[in-house]
This record gives C-alpha cells, sequence and structure tokens, in this order.
C-alpha cells in the first residue's frame, strides 16, 4: 500500500522526526511505499509529491522545519478543492494519509476523513493548546528557547534598571508564556486565558519597586488582551481558515507602563525563532513516538483519529472528538506562577 504524509499549517521543531519514523516502520515493517505531500494540503491540491525511501529519511532526526515543506492551506476554500485531493489521491495510488498540522490542517483531515480519505492526525503546535493531547511536539523546545530569552534579558534589565516585556507566541492559550515565564523567573506573565489589567500589571512593577528592585520581566502572550478590550494585530488580513496576524501586544504593554510609571521600557518579539531550529529531546522522542503510533494505525485500519500523549502513554482519539476545541492553560500552574508576581 501506498501511504501519503503531510505537514500543514506552522512549522515545529519535530515534524523531521515524526516523518522519519513514518518511513522507517512503514517501509522496514510493513513493506509501504511512503509518499511525501509537498507543502500540506496545497500538495495534495495541486498533485504534487515526492518519494520517501529510507535514505531520504536518513540525517533528519536532529533538523527543524519539514523536509515537504508546509502551508495554510485550506483546500475548502479552493475551487473544487476536496474534489481535486480524493482524485489525485487515487490517481497517485495512495491508500492512506498521515496528516501532521495543529487544529486548522486536522479539521481539514476530518472533513476528508468523511469525503472518503483515510487519514490519521498526529498533533502539531508550538502552542500546545490542541485537545486530546496532554503535549504536542515542539512546545517543548518554544519553551526552551522563551526561557533562555529572558534569562538573557535579565542581565539587561538589572544593568539598565529597565522594564523588559517579552511578547511569546500563543494566539488563544499561553501555554508558551506561562511555562516559560515559571522557569525563566518573570515577574508578570500575561495569557489569553486570563485578560489583564493595565493598573494591577504596573501594581506589581510598583511592589518590586518598593523592594528595591529596579528592574521587572514582563512575559505576555501574543493573543492577550486587556480586559474589556480585544486582541492587538499586526494586520488587517487573514489566512485561509480566517485568521487576523496578531501582534504588538508587548508594544501596547510598553507605552503604557512608560506613561503610568515613567520606568524606561523595552520591548522584545521572539517571533519565529520559537520555531525554528532544532527540536529537543524531549520532542524528538515525543514526534518519533508519534510517527510509530500514526503508521500503526494505519496497519490496523483505524483511521479518522489522531495519536496523543495521556500521562507517558501514547494512545489514539478520534479526530471528530479534538477540532474544533482548544486546551486552555492548567489555571493552577498560573496560581503557582503569580505567587511571584511583583
Amino acid at each position: 500500500m501506498k501511504v501519503g504524509v503531510l505537514s500543514g499549517g506552522g512549522d515545529a521543531p519535530g515534524i523531521n522526526a515524526v516523518i522519519r519514523a513514518v518511513v522507517k516502520k512503514g517501509i522496514q515493517n510493513y513493506g509501504y511505499e511512503i509518499i511525501g505531500i509537498k507543502d500540506g494540503w496545497a500538495g495534495l491540491v495541486e498533485g504534487e509529491y515526492l518519494s520517501l525511501d529510507l535514505k531520504a529519511a536518513s540525517g533528519i532526526l536532529h533538523r527543524g522545519g519539514s523536509i515537504l515543506g508546509t502551508s495554510r492551506t485550506n483546500p475548502f476554500k479552493r475551487e473544487n478543492g476536496p474534489e481535486r485531493i480524493i482524485k489525485n489521491a487515487r490517481k497517485a495510488g495512495i491508500g492512506a494519509l498521515v496528516v501532521i498540522g495543529g487544529d486548522d490542517t486536522l479539521t481539514v483531515a476530518q472533513k476528508m476523513s468523511e469525503l472518503g480519505l483515510k487519514c490519521v492526525g498526529v498533533p502539531k503546535t508550538i502552542d500546545n493548546d490542541l485537545a486530546g493531547t496532554d503535549y504536542t511536539f515542539g512546545f517543548m523546545t518554544a519553551v526552551g528557547v522563551a526561557t533562555e530569552a529572558l534569562d538573557r534579558l535579565h542581565t539587561t534589565a538589572e544593568a539598565h534598571h529597565r522594564v523588559i516585556i517579552l511578547e511569546v507566541m500563543g494566539r488563544y492559550s499561553g501555554w508558551i508564556a506561562l511555562e516559560a515565564g515559571l522557569a525563566g523567573g518573570a515577574d508578570v506573565i500575561l495569557i489569553p486565558e486570563k485578560p489583564f489589567d493595565i493598573d494591577e500589571v504596573c501594581e506589581s512593577i510598583r511592589q518590586r519597586q518598593r523592594r528595591g528592585r529596579n528592574f521587572s520581566i514582563v512575559v505576555v502572550a501574543e493573543g492577550a488582551k486587556p480586559k474589556g478590550g480585544v486582541e492587538i494585530v499586526y494586520g488587517e488580513s487573514v489566512d485561509e481558515f480566517g485568521h487576523i496576524r496578531l501582534g504588538g501586544v508587548g508594544y501596547y504593554l510598553g507605552r503604557e507602563i512608560e506613561k503610568c510609571l515613567n520606568i524606561e521600557t523595552r520591548v522584545v518579539i521572539l517571533g519565529h525563532l520559537q520555531r525554528g531550529g532544532s527540536p529537543t529531546a524531549f520532542d524528538r522522542i515525543l514526534a518519533t513516538r508519534f510517527g510509530i503510533a500514526a503508521i500503526d494505525l494505519v496497519h490496523q485500519g483505524k483511521f479518522d483519529r489522531m495519536v496523543a500523549m495521556k500521562g507517558n502513554e501514547i494512545v489514539s482519539v478520534p479526530l471528530k472528538e479534538v477540532v474544533g476545541k482548544r486546551k486552555p492553560v492548567d489555571l493552577k500552574l498560573y496560581d503557582i506562577a503569580s505567587l511571584f508576581f511583583g
């Protein structure tokens, strides 16, 4: 049987580890032919593939990005997109598809499953906000990058007696901000799940000043918003899944803090540094386990499901129970972090 594999949405460290695992076990244990789909769902819409043999899967475990490319393509927004996918998959002889992606990519997989394309999902997002799984690969790498940035920012903030704001990714959930902020000793952490009051943020900084601490570190997720307000957006254009481009909440906070406290404030937007580079050991292992579990599901004929991590076990859950839902941060963990605010 021919098994296709694609990666859609934003890149995340560990995609290549999934591909490697699917190829290795698919070929060596099951005798499958593995077909790489280029650039996410766009590759199936346009019929663009490459053959993935053992040589192609060699030496990619540590690499970031995706050897297949990726895109935020929504075939249901393209003329005859779903029909072209079914037609091209049949023409290429693809009997099953391993889909590596976040909520948008997996939503398409669930819809295509209903149309007859046999799909198995692998959860991928650095935001760690997918329902049904304790962790998604790429998240721990992003947290590590943000934590290292905080360690570096502490020294310059203290030397110059400044407030430094680090804006990290997290459109709907503040997992990166929370865990990196906790690990990096942030003095304020702002997340989408808890709209912030700028006066309370300033008061936390004042408390530090009263204790002789003449600098502060604020971590904010890009999707955080003030109470009664809306998210800060970078531009008005939207992608094919209807998402507007967020960005700028760090600068909003910087201006408000300077007005409130008359203290020099600087803003660092970590951006795509969180996505790039080699995955951590944790993410390499998790992605490998996901890839193995995905090709096993294909062999068992269990489709329209997503592999997931529950505790330390790799399980599978129905795609329809996952898509369209989000996993908010653990507010108990936020309560622990808040003990160190101010």
